[in-house]
């Protein structure tokens, strides 16, 4: 399951997934939230995948490349706040491929990561 988190600052847009990540997360709550966003402005996102997340399904990996590759001029900057290190290990790799637009956080730098999405 995936929610819309509240209090992120003004141009950004957080969620955090609680259990397993589905296609249906992506179809359902992250694409329809991600339009809203769009045209109006860039996307600066924060993804909190903390212990509380327990897995990603193969559907929602499709939509995860899926969506990335649909927006891929959109982005801004992506935090992902996580202590699972094989999701540490995929945003570290793939962070090489879009320079400072993609971040990692751990839990207990949250506050850190809000503040570094949001800034310019």
């Amino acid at each position: 399951m995936i929610l819309i988190r509240s209090g992120m600052p003004a141009g950004t847009i957080g969620f955090e997934a609680i259990g397993e990540l589905t296609a249906d997360d992506y179809r359902d709550v992250i694409a329809p939230a991600l339009e809203r966003a769009l045209p109006d402005q860039p996307l600066r996102m924060l993804v909190l995948l903390d212990d509380r997340f327990e897995k990603l399904t193969p559907g929602a990996s499709v939509q995860d490349i899926k969506l990335w590759l649909e927006h891929r001029g959109d982005w801004v900057k992506i935090a992902v706040v996580t202590d699972h290190e094989w999701i540490g290990r995929a945003v570290e790799e793939f962070s090489g491929v879009v320079a400072d637009r993609l971040r990692r956080f751990a839990t207990s730098e949250l506050d850190a990561a809000v503040s570094w999405v949001a800034a310019d």
